[in-house]
């Protein structure tokens, strides 16, 4: 049997009159994450749990594991040097359309492409149930929610499993890039975990589509690295225009349109 002792120096025992497990990571120290984590990105789809419940999971237990206080307090000093983001909290621009707004508009627009989405697959514009947002963290979150659909159009990603790479590793790319690295960390955790779960089922159970998988994940990537922040966009602004023109207006860049349906079809 090989020898491997060499890359294993340096691993030491760490003792603890802990009687549970415990580490210096909050997310593998909490039981929901581990599980979250060990079934998520370890399951093949199915029926019986659909895919867009993954998620939804995520968030309710991320709410309770990150140290919201915290993330404000970073939020507050990225604010102190950086004008734009202080301006846009301050204005705290929340989205009010709802299904029937979006009629008007033309099947070529960013508004038309939303509306046949939408209403091809019974579903409603608000991804997240509107609330009052209480501070800095909520207000992002509540927009984050409110755009994301927008994102898909306008970042290239299709509405399928494999088509949210796109917007995740848009806002993941995008963020490092115009944040400090722990608020965007900070921010980043849900994306993270999301995206990894498709990634590794396509790897584990799905690998005939892993190439189509991964030029989602650089494609996003692509997008998030060379575009004006995202988080701040007022998608709203440009219902009426193409996607190539709303991207213009907005400054989206780098974005390469690719079929992901077809692959996602087959994660079954």
């Amino acid at each position: 049997m090989a020898d491997y002792s060499y890359l294993m120096k340096g691993i030491e025992t760490v003792s603890t009159d802990s009687s549970v497990l415990v580490s210096s990571s909050r997310y593998l120290n909490d039981a929901r994450v581990r599980d979250w984590v060990a079934t998520h990105l370890l399951r093949r789809n199915g029926p019986d749990i659909p895919t867009p419940s993954d998620s939804i999971q995520l968030v309710q237990i991320l709410r309770e594991v990150q140290d919201i206080d915290h993330i404000n307090a970073l939020f507050a000093a990225e604010r102190q040097q950086n004008p734009a983001l202080d301006a846009w909290f301050k204005e705290g621009f929340i989205s009010t359309f709802g299904l029937d707004d979006l009629k008007g508009y033309g099947p070529e627009t960013v508004g038309g492409i939303f509306y046949a989405q939408l209403t091809d697959n019974d579903l409603q514009v608000d991804i997240v149930p509107p609330f009052t947002p209480r501070n800095d963290y909520e207000y992002f979150q509540l927009r984050a929610g409110q755009t994301h659909d927008l994102e898909h159009i306008l970042g290239g990603g299709g509405f399928d499993f494999i088509g949210e790479l796109v917007p995740y590793y848009m806002r993941l790319t995008n963020l490092f890039v115009h944040m400090s690295p722990e608020l965007a960390g900070e921010l980043s955790a849900f994306s993270i975990l999301g995206s990894t779960r498709i990634i590794t089922r396509a790897v584990l159970h799905y690998p005939q589509t892993w190439l189509i998988t991964q030029n989602a994940v650089e494609r996003g990537a692509k997008v998030g690295r060379e575009s004006a922040p995202l988080y701040m966009m007022r998608y709203e602004d440009v219902l009426g225009l193409t996607p190539e023109a709303a991207r213009e207006a907005l400054g989206i860049k780098g974005v390469q349109l690719a079929d992901t349906a077809a692959a996602s079809a087959q994660w079954c």
